[in-house]
């Protein structure tokens, strides 16, 4: 029955991928859709044994994504790029996580902990919407004349990263619901030491590739193999020190892109394949794991916040082009590009519900609540406002 469960999953989500994607939609809403319509909410014909190991699976999704986050992350391209680029990986996070600290605990009737645990989820852009259609556009030579597409691919990798981070910092504030100086301590000292093992193991990595002769095959093996280890070596050391093993998987993706791009570029390749896999079992799961009783008891308070949450992102997009010569139109489309949210949600949006936090359900909901609004959303206005907003290549 769970092999059944596992081909009904892939097998239903690329088919509703596909389908939606038809009618001008991101394949995730599809695979959300049925996930929902097979799960426990409606049909509940996915077997209990899959969604035991769901939380596992999403976590696999989650190191190929900051895996592939690390790879592909040119420092150099944010350096051209410069203030800028800088500025958007982090400033309409914070923007978006600020507003929804305000706002949620009153609409929400969360505590402050909570709520920043909650920004932390929905201030997320998403890649996998957003750097397939700037590739196009860079293609093409839209926004060529000032790098708007490089710009917002680069923001939005490190966005990711930078939200991740935070993200894991707040929820053990909010599983303590206590700020204390031992956990001030833990947050830098995690994040430091998973930046330190990070480059040890990707220099280990990328040594090792450069003296050896293996094929594409195992060099991914090895990348995804010590990736998976880390987590099970941060898990086995908790109780001793604490050191971030997602900070560690994306620093030694960074290590191996600037020690060996040849390999780098290889593995990109790789992961991207897998991907295709993962992506399909992420999103089909987050559908599957949304309880529609308590998402139709939540109201309109989630979207709510959702939405205004938003407008917070927004300001903090416009002010991060401050003093550069975008012109309106430009900056425009950049703050529409920047509206769509589905990776990271997915991945971490149900890790709360899985560490037992009362507030899990309602993160589960938001986070898919702002999957559904703004993946659609952002995706349409993008494609179609471009040619308008965008200085058009020259012939």
């Amino acid at each position: 029955m769970a092999l059944l469960s596992i081909g009904l999953i892939l097998g239903l989500g690329f088919l509703f991928g596909v389908l939606f994607e038809k009618i001008k939609l991101p394949k995730i809403i599809g695979m959300i859709f049925i996930g929902i319509l097979i799960g426990p909410s409606v049909l509940n014909i996915i077997n209990g044994s899959v969604l035991n190991i769901s939380a596992e699976l999403r976590q696999t999704a989650l190191v190929i994504i900051l895996t592939r986050a690390g790879l592909s992350l040119d420092l150099e391209n944010l350096k051209k790029i410069g203030r800028p680029a800088l500025l958007m990986c982090f400033v309409p996070a914070i923007f978006e996580i600020a507003v929804i600290t305000l706002i949620a605990p009153p609409l929400l009737g969360v505590t402050i902990f909570e709520a920043l645990l909650i920004g932390s989820v929905v201030a997320a852009v998403s890649p996998a919407i957003i750097i397939p259609r700037m590739l196009k556009l860079q293609e093409a030579g839209y926004g060529k004349n000032k790098n708007v597409p490089e710009l917002i691919m680069a923001g939005a990798s490190v966005d990711d990263i930078f939200v991740i981070v935070l993200f894991y910092a707040f929820l053990g504030l909010s599983s303590g619901n206590a700020l204390n100086l031992r956990t001030l301590v833990e947050i830098p000292v995690s994040i430091i030491l998973g930046i330190i093992i990070g480059i040890v193991v990707g220099l280990g990595i990328s040594r090792t590739l450069k003296k050896i002769t293996v094929n594409e095959i195992t060099q991914f093996l090895i990348v995804f193999a010590m990736s998976l280890a880390l987590l099970g070596f941060e898990t086995f050391i908790q109780t001793h020190v604490k050191f971030s093993a997602l900070i560690s998987i994306i620093t030694l993706g960074m290590v191996i892109f600037l020690d060996n791009k040849i390999v780098a570029t290889i593995l990109q390749k790789q992961y991207a394949s897998l991907w295709v896999f993962f992506e399909i079992i992420l999103f089909v799961l987050v559908g599957i794991s949304v309880d529609l009783n308590y998402v139709l008891s939540a109201g309109f308070m989630p979207i709510v916040v959702i939405l205004i949450a938003l407008i917070g992102r927004t300001i903090g997009v416009y002010i991060s082009l401050i003093f550069t010569n975008l012109n309106f139109k430009e900056r425009l489309f950049i703050i529409i590009s920047y509206i769509p949210k589905a990776t990271v949600q997915a991945s971490i949006g149900a890790i709360a519900l899985t560490n037992g936090l009362s507030v899990g359900p309602l993160i589960l909901t938001i986070a898919v609540f702002s999957i559904l609004i703004t993946a659609p959303i952002g995706a349409i206005l993008t494609d179609l406002s471009y040619k308008k907003l965008l200085q058009q290549p020259t012939l």
